[in-house]
């Protein structure tokens, strides 16, 4: 693809469906003491995720372009691994926190291919959602300390 936005934005969708994908299992499987409150907070995160990928993938249609869908397409996509079903609560947290951050790599490169278009909606977009991450990654790190 040879709009850098475009590109950009499409990575942060698939890795976002990722986030949201891997964060539900860890809703689903988390075991042991933190199980309440670990069990809420990834459920806050993929419901707030589900919410956000809607929006960037409403922005690569308003910039006239298609936007990404299909899991084998999106996993394909994504740069995020998968985490194993029978993991700790603390490998949980772990890899959300990887994936949180990598996804945050991705937001950053988008903000700046807008700021470079002159995309200001776009940069406005991805400067909120990487607020929303950055706090994700804050609360992650702090349940590990």
């Amino acid at each position: 693809m040879s709009d850098p936005v475009i590109s950009t934005l499409r990575q942060v969708v698939a890795d976002s469906y990722a986030l949201i994908g891997q964060t539900h299992l860890c809703h689903w499987n988390v075991r042991g003491q933190s199980f309440f409150s670990l069990h809420a907070a990834f459920e806050a995160q993929y419901t707030e995720l589900f919410a956000a990928v809607d929006e960037i993938a409403e922005r690569i249609r308003a910039k006239g372009s298609l936007a990404p869908g299909g899991l084998a397409n999106l996993a394909r996509l994504a740069g995020i691994d998968e985490l194993a079903e029978d993991a700790s609560a603390q490998d949980m947290v772990r890899h959300l926190l990887k994936a949180n951050e990598k996804l945050l790599g991705d937001l950053k490169a988008a903000r700046d291919a807008a700021a470079a278009a002159g995309d200001s909606e776009t940069e406005d977009l991805m400067i909120a959602r990487t607020q929303v991450h950055e706090k994700t990654v804050w609360m992650l790190r702090s349940y590990l300390e």
